[in-house]
């Protein structure tokens, strides 16, 4: 790649000192036909852009209407409506940089369906995009191609860590997952059962933060055997058989992991068995159900993360890099990990995001 034309490269084509190319590009008298001539015929050679012409340019670029697009999973409930909120919130602040955000949200979790939501938004002309979705090599393949067109893409919560992604929003999930375990070791015994729920495994950071939970009990010296492992998919019905099979099958059950929605799911099923304050419960997320469930006791620990920031930072990150300012630098934008339990909740019920 050549080096970036200079107004003494210039002045050098044309033969005139650099005097002379500056009167030239801001139009001043003094200077002949013939060398006005050459000197823009050497301005034109060399590709040379004055500053004020480059700063036009910026200018022009940062005004050019550009679309930003979203891809959500089928979830609902709490995850839906504070990422919404972040959104919401990037769409207020970029409206006068002339960005539009476009949002689609899958039905299933079909890798196709995700495949054919990226191509919609993709042909409605985005310049960037903001992924939550499954963790399938198809859907990797696809925004690795993209990031190839020069789309770039940003993956939060759930992360596509086999593609060409440009960086993850949100917690380290293996490390939650490691300090759910922690939280954990501290309210059973190493004879006793523990019920491991997770939403769905296709999802990276499902995957992962039961991982984490798994790796730490065993580093704990907790007999992999002791743990059971379930999907729910995020489901209230599926959640409360499945722990209520699980307290039935397993009379020294006395730990479970909510690594997945529906936590008063699992309370409900605890209570119903009779089993409140013996079976311990370790959950991700805060919100007022959490919080209810943390004071009456159905719930030890919850660990918090920022929804909203998720939402919302992706789409200024993308702004930044599509207008070619300078963004943060791009790795993963991991949030604290914080635990809460009834001791140390704030008095309004919210999390201090």
């Amino acid at each position: 790649m050549g080096k970036k034309a200079t107004i003494q490269m210039v002045a050098d084509l044309a033969g005139v000192s650099r005097g002379t190319v500056d009167r030239v590009l801001n139009n001043r008298s003094y200077v002949r036909a013939d060398v006005r001539e050459r000197v823009l015929d050497a301005i034109r050679d060399t590709g040379y852009v004055s500053p004020r012409e480059s700063h036009q340019q910026q200018m022009d670029a940062s005004l050019q209407p550009i679309k930003l697009g979203v891809l959500m999973p089928n979830w609902d409930n709490q995850f839906l409506t504070e990422v919404n909120q972040g959104i919401r919130q990037a769409q207020a602040e970029l409206a006068d940089s002339h960005v539009q955000v476009i949002s689609r949200k899958c039905k299933t979790d079909l890798a196709q369906e995700a495949i054919d939501l990226l191509e919609e938004l993709r042909a409605e002309g985005v310049y960037g995009l903001a992924v939550c979705t499954l963790n399938d090599p198809s859907i990797e393949e696809r925004v690795s191609a993209l990031a190839d067109e020069g789309i770039p893409c940003i993956t939060f919560n759930s992360d596509l860590p086999g593609s060409r992604r440009l960086c993850f929003v949100g917690q380290d999930i293996r490390k939650t997952g490691r300090v759910a375990a922690g939280l954990m070791s501290k309210c059973v015994e190493k004879e006793d059962m523990i019920l491991a729920t997770v939403g769905n495994l296709k999802f990276d950071g499902h995957w992962q933060r039961l991982d984490g939970f798994r790796t730490r009990m065993r580093e704990l010296n907790f007999p992999e055997s002791h743990i059971v492992i379930r999907e729910t998919f995020n489901d209230y019905e599926t959640t409360l058989h499945i722990v209520q099979n699980a307290i039935q099958q397993y009379p020294n059950l006395r730990g479970v992991y909510m690594a997945n929605h529906n936590v008063s799911a699992c309370a409900a099923a605890i209570k119903s068995a009779g089993k409140k304050g013996t079976v311990h419960v370790v959950c991700h997320d805060i919100n007022e159900s959490i919080r209810h469930l943390l004071l009456e006791g159905s719930v030890d620990f919850t660990i918090p993360q920022n929804f909203t920031q998720q939402g919302y930072a992706p789409l200024m990150l993308l702004r930044d890099i599509v207008r070619k300012r300078n963004p943060v630098a791009l790795n993963s934008f991991t949030s604290q990990i914080d635990v809460l339990c009834a001791e140390n909740l704030p008095e309004d019920g919210l999390f201090a995001k």
